[in-house]
C-alpha cells in the first residue's frame, strides 16, 4: 500500500509540474507577443539594450561554446562512443538517410537559406569593400557567410539533438531538455529545478526564434507576390494577407500526426532548393560560379576552426559591432532553434549510431550551404564586380526583394518566383508544425504526442509572436528580438553537452568496455 501510495503521489507531483509548466510557458509567450503587438517599440528597446549588452560582455563565452559543441560532435564521431546506437543494438532507422537529411536541413535552416540567398554575402561585401580590395571583399563575404551556416550552427543543434536522443531512446527519459539533467541526477532537488527552468527556457527560445522565422517568410513570401503582380514593394495589407493564408495552413497540420506527411513535405521544398541552385548555376554565369563554389569550399574548410577562436577584439568598434550583429547574432539564433531542432532531430533519429548521427547532422548541410551560397551569393557579387551593382544597392533599400531581383535577370522569371514562394511557404509551414509538436511535448512533461488542442493554442501563439515580430518592421529588429530568448539557453546547452559525456562513459565503464 505505500509503495502504490508513494508511486501516486509521484505521478501526482509530475503532472503538477507539467501542468506549471504548461501555464507559466502559455502566459509567458501570450504576455510577449501581446506586448510586441500592443507596444512593439518598447520591447525592441528592450532586447537591443539587453543583447548588446550581453554580447559586449560575454561574446566569448558564446564563441567559445559553440566551438566546443562543434569539437564534442567531432570528438565523439571518431571515438569509441560512435558506434553506440541511438535506441536500442537492434534497432534501424525509420526513414531513408535522403529523407532523414531533408527533414533536419528544413527544420533547422529552411526559410532563411532562400531569405539569406544573396543579400547576406552582398552585405558583408558592402561593409568590407572600403576597407579590403574588391575580390578579397567578395572572397572574405562568402567565408563570413558559410560560417554563419555551417558546421557550428550544425554542431549547435546535433550536440542538443545527441544528449536528448541518447538520453530518451537509450536511457529512457523522457524527450525534454530537461531528462539528461533528471536521469544523471534522479534524487537530486537541484536537478529538478534546473530541468523545469531549462524546459521553461527552452519553450521560450523556440517561441521567439520559430516567430522571427515566420516574420522573415512573411516578408519573403509577399514580396515575391508583389514582384508577380508587377508591384514596387508589398503593401502591409499584402503583408497582413500573406500571414493570414500561412497561418490558415499551418494550423490544420497540427491536427494530424507527425510523420511521413512531415517527411513529404521537407523532401517537396529540399527537391525545390536543388532545382533552384542547378537553375541559377546553369543559367548565370556558370563558370564564375562553379569557380565561387570551389573556391568557398576550400576557404571554408581552412579557416572554420580557426574563425571559431575569433572575437575581433583588436579591431576597432566598427568591426566589433559587425561581429555582434553577425556572427554573434547568428550563434544565438541557432541557440534559440537548438531545443527545437535538437528535439525533432533526436525524434527523427532513433536507430541511427552516433558517429553516423554526427557525420550526417554536420556535413550533409554544410555541403548544401556551401554550394547554396557559393551559386546564389557568387551570381550577387559577380554582379557586384563585374555589372551593374544593382543587387548590392538593392540589400540597402529592400533586403526581402534582393532574390527575386536576381531571378528577374535569369529566364523563365515567373517559374522560378513562383518555385522559390513555394519553397520559402513549405520551409515555414514545416517548421511552425514541428515546432508546435515540440512546444506540446516540452509544455506537457515529455508526451510525444501532444493532443491537438494543445498543438493548436501553440500554433495560435506562434502565430501571434510572428505578427509582433511583423509588425517590429526590420529585420535588425527581429534579430534582436530572436537573441534575446536564446541568451539564457546558452547555458543549458553548455550542460547538455556535460551530462551527455558524463552519460556515455557511465554505459561504457558499466559494460565493462
Amino acid at each position: 500500500m505505500v509503495s502504490r501510495d508513494v508511486r501516486h503521489c509521484g505521478r501526482c507531483a509530475k503532472m503538477s509540474r507539467a501542468r506549471l509548466l504548461l501555464i507559466a510557458s502559455l502566459v509567458t509567450i501570450a504576455g510577449i507577443g501581446g506586448w510586441g503587438v500592443l507596444d512593439t517599440q518598447s520591447l525592441i528597446d528592450l532586447a537591443s539594450v539587453v543583447v548588446d549588452r550581453y554580447f559586449e560582455s560575454r561574446g566569448w563565452f558564446v564563441m567559445l561554446s559553440v566551438t566546443g559543441m562543434l569539437f564534442l560532435c567531432i570528438w565523439l564521431a571518431f571515438s569509441r562512443y560512435g558506434s553506440i546506437r541511438l535506441g536500442a543494438d537492434d534497432d534501424k532507422p525509420e526513414f531513408s538517410t535522403p529523407s532523414w537529411i531533408a527533414m533536419l536541413f528544413a527544420a533547422g535552416m529552411g526559410v532563411g537559406l532562400l531569405f539569406w540567398a544573396v543579400a547576406e554575402p552582398l552585405t558583408h561585401f558592402a561593409f568590407s569593400k572600403d576597407i579590403m580590395p574588391s575580390p578579397i571583399a567578395a572572397q572574405q563575404a562568402l567565408l563570413a557567410t558559410n560560417f554563419h551556416w555551417g558546421i557550428h550552427a550544425w554542431a549547435i543543434y546535433g550536440s542538443t539533438a545527441l544528449a536528448i536522443a541518447y538520453f530518451t531512446f537509450r536511457r529512457g527519459a523522457p524527450m525534454l531538455v530537461s531528462g539528461p539533467i533528471e536521469a544523471l541526477f534522479p534524487d537530486e532537488t537541484w536537478a529538478k529545478i534546473v530541468g523545469w527552468l531549462s524546459d521553461f527556457m527552452a519553450i521560450v527560445a523556440i517561441a521567439i526564434g520559430v516567430g522571427g522565422s515566420i516574420a522573415m517568410g512573411v516578408f519573403q513570401v509577399a514580396d515575391g507576390v508583389d514582384v508577380m503582380m508587377g508591384g514596387d514593394g508589398a503593401a502591409g495589407w499584402l503583408v497582413a494577407a500573406v500571414f493570414a493564408v500561412m497561418v490558415a495552413a499551418y494550423l490544420p497540420p497540427l491536427m494530424v500526426d507527425l510523420g511521413a506527411g512531415m517527411a513529404r513535405l521537407s523532401n517537396t521544398a529540399m527537391i525545390i532548393a536543388i532545382a533552384l541552385v542547378l537553375y541559377v548555376v546553369i543559367l548565370g554565369p556558370t563558370e564564375f560560379l562553379l569557380n565561387s563554389i570551389v573556391n568557398s569550399f576550400g576557404d571554408y574548410a581552412f579557416a572554420a576552426i580557426p574563425r571559431g577562436f575569433q572575437t575581433l577584439t583588436f579591431f576597432g568598434d566598427e568591426l566589433g559591432a559587425w561581429f555582434q550583429d553577425w556572427t554573434l547574432t547568428y550563434m544565438v539564433w541557432w541557440i534559440a532553434w537548438g531545443p527545437f531542432v535538437g528535439v525533432f532531430i533526436a525524434r527523427i533519429s532513433k536507430g541511427r549510431t552516433i558517429r553516423e548521427f554526427v557525420l550526417g547532422v554536420l556535413i550533409g548541410p554544410t555541403v548544401f550551404s556551401v554550394i547554396w551560397f557559393g551559386a546564389f551569393g557568387g551570381i550577387g557579387l559577380f554582379d557586384a564586380l563585374q555589372g551593374t551593382g544593382g543587387l548590392l544597392a538593392m540589400t540597402e533599400s529592400n533586403v526581402e526583394r534582393v532574390t527575386f531581383t536576381l531571378l528577374e535577370r535569369l529566364p523563365l522569371p515567373w517559374l522560378t518566383t513562383v518555385a522559390t514562394i513555394a519553397a520559402a511557404f513549405l520551409f515555414i509551414v514545416t517548421s511552425v508544425v514541428s515546432a508546435a509538436f515540440v512546444l506540446g511535448t516540452f509544455s506537457t512533461g515529455g508526451d510525444p504526442n501532444p493532443s491537438p488542442r494543445i498543438r493548436l493554442i501553440w500554433g495560435m501563439l506562434l502565430g501571434l509572436l510572428g505578427a509582433a515580430m511583423i509588425l517590429a518592421g526590420s529585420i535588425d529588429a527581429i534579430k534582436k528580438l530572436i537573441a534575446i530568448g536564446a541568451l539564457p539557453f546558452v547555458f543549458v546547452c553548455v550542460l547538455l553537452c556535460v551530462c551527455l559525456v558524463r552519460g556515455l562513459r557511465q554505459e561504457v565503464r558499466n559494460a565493462g568496455r
